[in-house]
């Protein structure tokens, strides 16, 4: 299979989405939208899955910045920085819907700024380190074939303004899996170089796709895209066997405090800080 055909395939059903990532459109996706919490909806429920969608989005935002100017070509380095201005985007939008419906008032920057590490709830894969660029392709293609399947569940959410931000969010995770997916088959079935990489970073990515799995039923979905993929590359499905405890629950590996650290950095230094 043709990495081109695996294009055609994927893109089925996103034929209006451009494949540029940052460029899929510039209105406030909430506009007219009503931001009052629909009868029957549980507004602390809520508050927790738009922040821990945005935890994830915002964790692999920062890791993707990493990638500036140490891509392997310019051109990729714009791809992969305009994914994660996508995801940052993202985690933005949900960060605020979180702090409107949760009591609290909190703004995305006391979310994304001012939590340490275990009052986080992304799921691990997204904060480990990029490693390679093999590495990176196959995490964000796996990271963005399950966003993609779960935001397309929630377009249909109850609450309006969730439904709208995860309408806007296919749009862009479609081409993020398509660009991932493009690279997979290209390196997989590119050198006996590009190959061995890829199959070690099935290895490394493996342990972590158990704690996707349980966040959302989508696995079978997911499955499907990445067995897609990983034919027309010439790789096998990789085999997990899921690690013990979840991001969803506070526990994370060694890399995420160093990384919010990083993150975090300027903003807890001055703290009233004003542009």
């Amino acid at each position: 299979m043709s990495d081109d055909h695996v294009y055609l395939t994927l893109a089925e059903g996103h034929e209006d989405d451009t494949r540029w990532a940052y460029g899929t459109g510039f209105e406030d996706p909430l506009h007219g939208v009503d931001t009052t919490v629909p009868d029957g909806v549980d507004a602390g429920e809520l508050a927790d899955l738009c922040v821990t969608l945005a935890d994830d989005a915002l964790v692999s935002a920062q890791r993707l910045a990493e990638w500036t100017t140490r891509a392997p070509e310019l051109e990729e380095e714009v791809a992969l920085a305009n994914i994660g201005l996508d995801l940052l985007g993202q985690a933005r939008l949900l960060y605020s819907r979180a702090g409107q419906v949760d009591g609290t008032g909190r703004t995305e920057d006391a979310y994304a700024y001012f939590r340490d590490a275990g009052d986080f709830r992304n799921v691990r894969l997204a904060e480990l380190p990029n490693g390679d660029f093999a590495f990176s392709v196959v995490r964000l293609l796996v990271f963005s074939s399950w966003r993609l399947a779960h935001f397309e569940r929630l377009t249909a959410h109850r609450d309006p303004v969730l439904a709208a931000i995860a309408a806007k969010g296919v749009k862009e995770l479609a081409y993020h899996r398509q660009y991932a997916a493009e690279w997979a088959v290209r390196l997989g079935d590119g050198t006996e170089e590009s190959h061995r990489r890829m199959r070690k970073a099935q290895e490394q990515v493996a342990p972590y796709l158990g704690e996707l799995f349980t966040a959302y039923d989508v696995r079978d979905e997911v499955v499907a895209v990445l067995r897609q993929v990983t034919e027309a590359a010439g790789l096998p499905m990789p085999v997990y066997r899921p690690l013990p405890g979840s991001g969803r629950s506070g526990e994370h590996t060694e890399h995420l405090a160093p990384l919010l650290a990083e993150l975090q950095g300027v903003a807890r230094a001055h703290p009233e800080a004003t542009w």
